[in-house]
This record gives C-alpha cells, structure tokens and sequence, in this order.
C-alpha cells in the first residue's frame, strides 16, 4: 500500500514531521486501542480555521463579485461535511486512516463525517508543518475547481452514487468500473478506468489511485447522460 509520505511526495510535498501526519488520519477510536498514540482531533480544530481561510480568500475575488450573503452560502457549500468527505474520497485518502476494530466492522472508513474530520486534520497538519502553499497544493486539486462556477451553489457531487442513482431507474442496468491501464512508477502509479453500464462504455477517467480514477470516470459519463 502507498504510504501518505509517497503520496505527498507526488504532489511535490515534502513532509518533516512524519508523526504529525499520522496523527491527521488516526481517528479516536484507534486510540482507544492503541494508549501511545494521539487523535485527530486537534489537528482537525486547526485544519478548519485553515480551510475557512482559505476558501475566504478565493470565493473574495471571484468576479462577478458576490454579495456577503453569496459568499457565505458558497462557502457554506464547498466546506460542508459532505463536500469535505467527498474531497477526501476523491484523493483516496481513506487508505491511511487508521481505525479502531469495532469502527472498521462498522464501516467507519466510509462514514461522512470520520472522512470530513480527518481532511480537517490532514489540512491542519500540512499547514502546521509547510505552511499554506502545502494546502494550496491540495486544495487547488479538488476544491479550486468548484469555484468555476461560483452560482451553482449545489456543485459538491460523489459521482459514482451519483451515476449509480441515476442508473437505478432501470432495474437491468449494472455499473462496472473497469481497469484499462496502469502506468507510472510503483510508488506514483497513474490508473485509467472505464466506467461500463450494460456493456457500454459510458466514461472514462484517470486518477492517482484507483478510487479517484473511478470517480473520474464517473463524472464523465454522468455529465454525458444528464445534458
């Protein structure tokens, strides 16, 4: 499994405390189990002042300008929970989280709101150890192109429910999501996947881990069944 460091060091991130980015993904029930450990918890307190932060400064400029009321709603939107959680699943991040037993049976990796506080601590982290242009590196990857279009407000999307949602109207389509190509080294592999209903291929996206990559592929092929 990729570890977080190799990951950073993709996006051209080069962490120097190795413990503080473990803590950003050990969740409380981990420590529960395991004493010498910390949370993420207060890593999650800074993480959310930074994301503030920085939406702030992004959604101020944007022209047209937005009225005070526009601007809270949108950041609003790009910060919520579930919008966060699904920032979190688009880089894959779950991976590295580290879970108690009884929440891994339970499904915790998957839950909104264990994914949103520990995108949270992850940003907090990053700031605390390279400073705002660490966050800007991630932040410009999955929240920066939501900004595109600052009036939709409702532009926050986990498209593979999404597309599966949609789908579902017809009891005889089934979603796949298919491998076409892995490239790249062991440690910075890029994946190319095909999403497929009923034979056809509807979408195609590439991505950093296969997640993303099927998200991706999702995306496409949603965008193209709702014009």
């Amino acid at each position: 499994m990729v570890k977080i460091g190799e990951w950073l060091k993709k996006r051209g991130i080069r962490i120097k405390d190795e413990k503080l980015l473990q803590e950003a993904f050990t969740h409380s029930s981990y420590v529960n189990e395991h004493r010498y450990l910390k949370h993420n918890e207060r890593l999650e307190f800074m993480g959310d002042a930074v994301l503030q932060l920085w939406s702030s400064n992004r959604i101020y400029p944007l022209e047209p300008e937005l009225s005070e009321g526009e601007m809270t709603k949108l950041r609003a939107n790009l910060v919520c929970e579930k919008a966060l959680a699904g920032y979190a699943r688009e880089l894959d991040l779950g991976q590295f989280l580290l879970l108690g037993t009884g929440e891994e049976k339970t499904g915790g990796r998957d839950k909104d709101a264990i994914l949103a506080d520990m995108f949270e601590a992850f940003l907090g982290a990053l700031y605390l150890d390279q400073g705002m242009s660490a966050v800007d590196n991630i932040l410009n990857e999955v929240l920066a192109p939501h900004l595109k279009h600052p009036r939709e407000l409702d532009i926050i999307h986990d498209y593979k429910t999404k597309l599966q949602e949609y789908v579902q109207a017809d009891d005889r389509k089934t979603v796949k999501y298919v491998l076409i190509k892995e490239s790249g080294p062991s440690n910075a592999p890029t994946f190319e996947m095909n999403v497929v209903v009923d034979g056809l291929i509807l979408g195609r996206g590439t991505g950093s881990s296969k997640k993303q990559a099927e998200q991706n592929a999702a995306k496409d092929a949603f965008s193209k069944m709702v014009k």
